[in-house]
């Protein structure tokens, strides 16, 4: 890499590394101000779920991280228009994939969700007021148009529109993904207070929120529930509430056997993806047998919450919803994607 290039990295690294920093300070009233015009939008987004992104993010953006994982890939010195669909699940979802394009050189073009349509800009406008040259690399347009390569993110249903529409670039298109956990029944109170926040950050929204627990023989779900408990204020937002409701009396018209906590249903399941205000449970009964079972349904799972101790490749509980730089989307290696266009 020539020098100048190296210089222009070190500068977009420090300028982002800058505003990680700039996050982590925000005042409560800039927070308030901030969630309350992405609220107006989303209801799902409350203030707890816009500061808990924003805290997400600023913990992704140190300065050691980011020159570490920039530096591992030969960037290209061209600059390339890329387009990004951003999905609008969780609040500024599809930063991960902003931060690449920018680090990466190239220009975003950005298609907001309908969801999501406040954070983004106030978020890149706080970026540009701390380094003006990103003003260049980042536009946001209605429809995706002169592009070099995109990055899509969306349901099983749009990734068919999207392969569609931009099959014929280069593209990194994703579908549904969600996460589950693995219990050993030996967790402790504070195990299972750390993966009630798998379960319930975002209001489950997330493809890192915790849909399915896979559990031992004669489990006891009493305790495990008890302590859930300590959730219970969920309940008290209209549309979390109108979903339990909604799958409750479905239960009961159909007399599927569930576990009803008052803000939160309990399912057997085979399946991975439960509803809203449901979790899905599985029994298994050999870590070998559930060890070939989730490879098998590794394109549907983003990552899994459990102890180091159950021999699985796992992600600490309450750790869920801080990804790391590296820590890609669907497994798909963003930044190798930029440099290869």
């Amino acid at each position: 890499m020539l020098q100048h290039d190296a210089m222009k990295l070190t500068q977009r690294i420090e300028a982002l590394s800058q505003l990680g920093k700039v996050l982590n300070g925000l005042s409560k009233e800039k927070l308030l101000d901030w969630a309350d015009k992405a609220g107006n939008e989303n209801r799902w987004f409350t203030q707890e779920s816009v500061a808990m992104a924003i805290s997400g993010i600023s913990k992704m953006l140190k300065k050691d991280a980011l020159t570490s994982w920039a530096e591992a890939y030969t960037l290209n010195s061209s600059v390339k228009r890329i387009g990004i669909v951003m999905a609008g699940n969780i609040p500024l979802v599809g930063f991960h994939d902003l931060l690449s394009v920018l680090i990466s050189g190239n220009k975003a073009v950005i298609k907001l969700s309908s969801q999501d349509k406040v954070l983004m800009p106030l978020l890149t406008d706080l970026l540009i007021s701390i380094e003006q040259t990103f003003e260049d690399q980042i536009e946001y347009v209605g429809k995706l148009e002169h592009i070099d390569a995109v990055i899509a993110t969306g349901s099983d249903n749009s990734a068919r529109y999207f392969k569609q529409y931009f099959g014929k670039q280069p593209h990194i298109i994703r579908k549904n993904r969600t996460s589950c956990a693995v219990l050993k029944g030996d967790e402790t109170d504070e195990d299972i207070i750390a993966l009630g926040k798998d379960i319930f950050s975002y209001f489950g929204l997330g493809c890192r929120n915790v849909s399915k627990l896979y559990v031992p023989k004669e489990y006891d779900f009493i305790s495990f529930l008890d302590v859930l408990n300590a959730y219970k204020d969920i309940a008290f937002h209209s549309k979390w509430v109108n979903n339990y409701d909604y799958n409750k009396s479905i239960y009961l018209v159909n007399r599927e056997p569930h576990l009803d906590t008052g803000f939160l249903l309990l399912k057997e399941s085979s399946e991975l993806v439960s509803p809203l205000a449901v979790l899905f449970y599985e029994v298994y009964t050999d870590t070998e047998a559930l060890k070939s079972r989730l490879e098998i349904n590794k394109d549907k799972i983003q990552c899994i919450i459990g102890s180091e101790a159950n021999r699985l490749d796992c992600i600490p509980f309450g750790e869920g919803q801080y990804p790391e730089v590296l820590d890609y989307a669907d497994g798909v290696d963003t930044l190798k994607f930029l440099t290869e266009i």
